[in-house]
């Protein structure tokens, strides 16, 4: 895969979903002067227009999933009980039902969960998963993302030329959400996620071993009938173990401070 170019993009998870910079785009010079001059406020984009252009991708990307409001959104509202923001951004969340393995966030706050990676998880797992998802948030990795896929989406065509942030049509939010979801972020990014879903798990009670736990068994998956972004990327991208050790040695750290 292309690496999108260092002008658009500086390099930047887990791949738990939607994690993620992006970086399977090809680009030219042609494709480049599009985006520059398509894109009008895609350099300058502010923080403001980023958490509006995601709730109108969340929105889109909404209207083209399933959502469960049964027992699957009766479970993530109990795992998520006494979380009600992300650094002060208040969350909402909702469930995909699909079989996909897979979680993301957005920078408006926005959660959400599939229904493949719950059945693969137990609640401590699942909060620490959704915790890592929160760290992007936190570290303002899925504002970077989302303006990414924006320019991409521009230099795709996706955007008119009269187009802006607030007035995008809906083909082109999901054109935009489809490669938001499907792009990662760097290893710094996602070990800085990883200690904040470790920091999320431990401060509500859970086992301090949930993300090195949920961390493994995405890196154990193999190739599937329904073998998402989050599992490709965790069955081999070289740096899970990496990643799972580290949470591990993190984990047995703060067991036996608290043990002392």
């Amino acid at each position: 895969m292309k690496k999108l170019i260092l002008l658009l993009v500086t390099a930047a998870s887990l791949t738990l979903s939607g994690c993620a910079m992006l970086s399977n785009i090809a680009w030219n010079e042609a494709d480049l002067q599009q985006a520059l001059g398509t894109a009008l406020t895609g350099l300058s984009i502010s923080d403001a227009q980023i958490v509006a252009l995601s709730r109108q991708t969340v929105a889109e990307l909404d209207a083209e999933n399933q959502i469960e409001n049964g027992p699957y959104m009766r479970r993530l509202t109990k795992v998520l009980s006494g979380i009600t923001d992300v650094e002060g951004i208040p969350i909402n969340f909702k469930v995909y039902k699909t079989n996909e393995v897979n979680a993301f966030a957005c920078g408006d706050g926005s959660i959400r969960v599939y229904t493949g990676l719950m059945d693969m998880m137990d609640d401590d797992e699942l909060l620490a998963v959704i915790g890592h998802e929160m760290g992007h948030v936190a570290h303002q990795d899925t504002k970077k993302a989302m303006k990414t896929a924006y320019l991409a989406a521009a230099a795709r065509g996706a955007i008119g030329a009269a187009g802006s942030v607030g007035q995008i049509a809906k083909t082109a939010l999901g054109d935009i959400g489809e490669m938001y979801v499907s792009s990662q972020y760097s290893q710094r990014a996602e070990f800085k996620a990883d200690e904040y879903g470790f920091k999320v798990t431990t401060e509500h009670g859970r086992n301090p071993y949930a993300m090195h736990n949920s961390l493994t068994k995405l890196a154990q998956l193999g190739p599937g009938t329904h073998l998402s972004v989050i599992e490709q990327a965790f069955s081999t991208h070289p740096d899970n173990e990496v990643r799972a050790a580290r949470m591990k040695e993190k984990a047995d750290a703060y067991t036996n401070k608290t043990a002392q």
